[in-house]
């Protein structure tokens, strides 16, 4: 079954040029052009992935954000003309998973899509045996993490930093290196966008992340997995 993306975009232009090179790639896709009608449709069509502009009519891409984010755990990625950092940390604050830079080829574009496409694991899959003695559990596997039996309702990127940290126990890792290793791609944001990532993985993995027991912080230097959580 092909994957759904919805593009929120009001240039006509630029719109479908996206849907035609994301349909050319084996995306099924679909676009509306100002805020209210993308918010009808991605709560109600189950895309797989946004595609969302910032500058939009009625509704702008930051509301829209907002509202799915009440409802919805969908990749988002913002499409932005604005320079400022403080926009682009700003949406990942508010849940945006990623976010790209007007003019952008669509090469560029095509990978942050593919980084960006949910792994997901049904509430009903089996569990590692593990899982059930009330551990976080990770499951290269299923590309899944477990905590107390069940599946953990994290982003591609969410489980891909938890996945890195966790390959090498106890070994401080910089926000630069997670940068490198975890988007994996030519990333022109500020480094904040790990601390964002971080502090939202840690709201799902942890009990109580004001006292984090699987994410530590090594102040001044970036982040590890304990050797024995």
């Amino acid at each position: 079954m092909k994957k759904k993306i919805l593009v929120v975009e009001d240039e006509r232009t630029i719109a479908d040029i996206l849907v035609f090179n994301l349909e050319r790639e084996g995306y099924e896709a679909a676009s509306a052009g100002d805020g209210p009608a993308g918010l009808k449709m991605a709560l109600e069509g189950a895309p797989d992935l946004i595609l969302l502009d910032v500058m939009l009519p009625e509704m702008d891409g930051f509301e829209v954000l907002r509202q799915v984010r009440a409802q919805s755990q969908v990749p988002v990625i913002m499409l932005t003309a604005r320079e400022e950092e403080s926009d682009k940390v700003d949406a990942l604050e508010m849940g945006a998973d990623d976010y790209i830079t007007k003019p952008f080829s669509m090469r560029e574009l095509m990978a942050r899509v593919k980084a960006n496409m949910r792994r997901t694991v049904s509430a009903e899959a089996e569990a590692p045996a593990a899982a059930k003695e009330g551990k976080l559990v990770i499951s290269p596997e299923q590309s899944a993490v477990y905590k107390n039996g069940k599946p953990l309702d994290l982003s591609v990127r969410e489980y891909d930093i938890l996945n890195y940290l966790s390959k090498t126990p106890g070994r401080v890792v910089t926000r630069e290196e997670l940068m490198e290793k975890v988007w994996g791609y030519e990333y022109y944001g500020d480094l904040r966008a790990v601390d964002v990532a971080i502090r939202r993985l840690r709201e799902k993995v942890e009990d109580e992340p004001a006292q984090p027991k699987y994410i530590i912080t090594k102040r001044g230097m970036g982040y590890y997995y304990p050797e024995q959580p």
